[in-house]
């Protein structure tokens, strides 16, 4: 699976004469004081411009900048009009254009559409610095200013919209997104590769027409390029002709002893060397279902997204055709992954490791989360279904090297102000995953398996954490460093594989709370989420507790949990609840399932059909909860502790026939209605009116919603919704949900962004700072306010990619 081209080794543009600037310039001032009478290119972002290296613009910029190229930037613009897209003048080459390092309606809009008033990527923690599908918007006004001007888009959002789609805000099926925003061409997935190749070419004088094939991109076209031959997939499944298996034993088999059936000699002849033989994947293409086919059909739509998610490996990938009207989506396969003197490279780069002085001292959240910690890896095998790592960053996991890693420790610890000595995360979208590839090559180049370890650890994957283990012991020996933390989450099926891991993580590199995220207790969840048993969490409790004692430490697992993901039944979840108040953990931060754009567990969200397995019009139903009551309720079991639930908890276990849960007794689950209560709940409502958005249907809200009051005055309402701020997929999903993925804030996911954004849904970096001060107590005892030595999964405890 190697590359045609590294991808340092392109010719330089002539402007690489101006040298390397200390910050890409935001101003004409800034452009001035360098020397330049224009730009390049020109990078319009959603974020803040942090120059670090777990910000996607920061990355792509300073790609494009080593290649020559003069790059400024547009960090969220006013978008209400073309004249702050206009501030750099007219870039000579392209505009690129990206939401930021989260997917915009997921940064702007809770997992229950309501607006947060919160942006972790904007000075100050401020929201509404950027507009809703952020990327539409600033290619029109960027087309705008400059129409003749090529747009490129990526970043997490235009990756997972690159075909027709679900859009959970709308509830209705989309376009690709190169549709609705107009631009020139898509490139999905970390970007570095394609886009260096898109411009030099367009620098040479190219044209986007010219240029319908690069891998790791999508362009909208009349017909399928020429000279490829296609694979008509636009309806469901057929099963097609197996060759029959020739039996070893029978007469005149190849392995057969039986002289007579021994083939006649035969005169030499001339050796003929035949071309070799293509490969079948390669100049095909899959005919997918039409967007308007999709829009109206779920089976289809079904159909279409199991198709995609079998194309993600480079190394077998077929492009991906999809008529919209009289014109189709072409995506060419996805680029190769980078190679480790690629990603050391990348990853080398001269990023200043702060925001841009246009700042100040304004304090931005997803810069303070990642500064002093180092991503180490991209990818993630796990294939969660509800993460979107895999469709953005893929399975195959990209490692840096060991050298490159530690000297970006030091750089941290030279040039980082207020450095404490300690590395909050060495990880990626997972923590050990690092130099953990496939060992047979040819599986890993024509494996189409969405996970390489559900339902069982692949036997070719390798599960050795000896780079880990040594990367980590070379970490803590670096000059200046007193600790080591590991934030990112624990993928503890693989680590159970390598006890020694365990052991080193425990001994050296908790701060006391090791997040991991089970997801769920129940079979059925777990597997739509495409998660290991309960076995295997007892597995890695056993042996982190085992470990911890060996050092003298008190130390504890935080687990995640997710409510109404697709295949969770109102069952799943009290059993779940149960799980929880045994374990006597109280978890104050949960996540209700947020529907990201292709992920598999949106399209069961959506069709109610597992396109984990082949799809049918009849059988594979996913059982999903819709509607904010059932999802709230879910939410609610898993904070069985919080009072405000309660209401909402006795009413569903009445209903289930599970009355025997109410009470106080240890095995009861809530307690029953008590003294003052409902006088509470009722003062607790009044006259509190419903939140409303531009999603929500306003006059269904008023005639149900809280605050509604009767011609007797009476209020009809249920209180407010529980809108917590759920995940952002590959952090997304883990993210989310970290960038790209705690969550992402879901992937995922991913703890870092990655390159072009990260594991959708989560901020970069988010849950990645070291675990500080001590956990709350119960008065006069000095004992965790989770008692039996767990701890309550409060305060500033973010999830981990999964």
């Amino acid at each position: 699976m190697q590359p045609v081209t590294n991808i340092f080794s392109y010719p330089r543009y002539w402007a690489e004469c101006y040298g390397t600037a200390p910050f890409l310039p935001m101003s004409r001032k800034e452009m001035d004081a360098l020397g330049w009478d224009s730009c390049d290119v020109i990078l319009v972002t959603g974020d803040a411009y942090v120059d670090h290296p777990s910000f996607g613009m920061a990355v792509i910029g300073r790609m494009l900048e080593s290649q020559g190229f003069r790059v400024g930037i547009i960090a969220q613009p006013d978008w209400s009009s073309k004249e702050d897209f206009m501030r750099l003048g007219k870039p000579n080459l392209f505009y690129g254009v990206t939401a930021g390092n989260m997917d915009s309606m997921i940064n702007r809009y809770t997992s229950d559409k309501k607006l947060r008033h919160d942006d972790a990527y904007t000075p100050g923690n401020v929201g509404g610095k950027r507009p809703d599908r952020a990327t539409l918007v600033y290619t029109q006004r960027c087309k705008e200013a400059y129409k003749e001007v090529p747009v490129v888009i990526g970043g997490i959002e235009a990756s997972l919209r690159r075909i027709a789609h679900y859009d959970y805000w709308s509830e209705t099926i989309r376009r690709s997104i190169l549709f609705d925003a107009k631009a020139d061409i898509l490139i999905y997935g970390n970007a570095e590769r394609p886009l260096i190749e898109v411009a030099h070419r367009i620098a040479a004088g190219e044209s986007i027409e010219a240029m319908q094939d690069i891998r790791g991109t999508a362009v909208i076209r009349r017909e399928p390029l020429p000279g490829w031959r296609g694979v008509d997939s636009s309806k469901l499944d057929q099963i097609g002709r197996i060759d029959p298996i020739m039996n070893p034993y029978m007469e005149g088999a190849p392995c057969s002893d039986d002289e007579s059936s021994a083939p006649a000699a035969q005169e030499a002849q001339p050796v003929l060397v035949q071309p070799a033989k293509p490969k079948p994947w390669e100049k095909t293409y899959v005919k997918l279902p039409a967007f308007e086919r999709v829009k109206e059909d779920k089976v289809l739509y079904a159909h279409a997204s199991r198709i995609l998610h079998h194309e993600t490996n480079p190394g077998c990938a077929r492009a991906l055709s999809q008529a919209h009207g009289d014109r189709i989506i072409w995506v060419n396969p996805p680029a190769f992954p980078l190679e480790t003197d690629e990603m050391d490279g990348v990853f080398g780069l001269p990023y200043q490791r702060v925001p841009h002085p246009a700042y100040g001292n304004e304090k931005i959240p997803a810069y303070d989360m990642i500064k002093t910690s180092v991503n180490i890896m991209r990818g993630c095998f796990g294939g969660c279904s509800f993460c979107s790592i895999t469709e953005h960053e893929g399975r195959i996991i990209q490692s840096r090297s060991q050298e490159s890693i530690l000297k970006e420790i030091e750089e941290i610890r030279d040039k980082v102000p207020g450095f404490t000595g300690v590395i909050s995360d060495l990880g990626g979208p997972t923590a050990n995953m690092y130099q953990l590839r496939c060992k047979n090559p040819k599986a890993e180049q024509t494996c189409r398996r969405a996970s390489c370890v559900w339902p069982t650890i692949c036997p070719h994957m390798d599960t050795d954490h000896t780079p880990t283990i040594n990367l980590y012991r070379k970490a803590r020996d670096l000059k200046g460093i007193k600790k080591i933390l590991i934030a990112s989450g624990v993928r503890y099926d693989l680590a159970v594989e390598d006890p020694r891991y365990v052991k080193e993580l425990a001994k050296y590199h908790v701060g006391g709370y090791l997040k991991i995220a089970p997801e769920h207790t129940e079979e059925g969840p777990l597997s739509k989420m495409m998660k290991p048993g309960m076995g295997s969490y007892y597995s890695f409790k056993e042996l982190f507790d085992k470990y911890s004692k060996e050092a003298g430490k008190q130390q504890y697992l935080i687990p995640y949990f997710i409510s109404a993901h697709p295949g969770t039944t109102d069952e799943d979840m009290v059993n779940m609840a149960l799980w929880i108040k045994a374990n006597r953990f109280k978890l104050d931060q949960v996540q209700n399932f947020y529907p990201s754009p292709l992920a598999n567990a949106t399209t069961m969200y959506y069709t109610e059909k597992n396109p984990l397995n082949k799809v049918s019009r009849q059988g594979g139903d996913v059982f999903v909860v819709k509607g904010e009551r059932r999802r709230r309720l879910h939410k609610a079991l898993l904070r069985y502790h919080d009072p405000a639930g309660w209401p909402m908890i006795r009413e569903a276990l009445l209903e289930m026939g599970k009355g025997y849960l109410i009470g106080n007794g240890p095995e009861c689950l809530v307690p029953p209605e008590g003294r003052g209560e409902a006088k509470a709940e009722r003062s607790r409502s009044k006259g509190l009116k419903p939140a409303l958005t531009r999603h929500s249907d306003i006059a269904h809200q008023r005639g149900n919603g809280a605050g509604n009051k009767s011609a007797g005055g009476q209020s009809k309402g249920h209180g407010n919704a529980q809108t917590g701020k759920g995940p952002a997929a590959g952090k997304a999903g883990k993210g989310n949900g970290k960038p790209v993925g705690s969550e992402l804030k879901l992937g995922k996911g991913n703890g870092k962004p990655a390159a072009q954004g990260a594991a959708q849904g989560k901020p970069a970096g988010k849950g990645k700072p070291a675990h500080k001060g001590k956990a709350s107590t119960r008065a006069g005892t000095g004992k965790p306010t989770a008692q039996g030595g767990k701890p309550a999964a409060k305060g500033g405890a973010k999830r981990p990619v999964r």
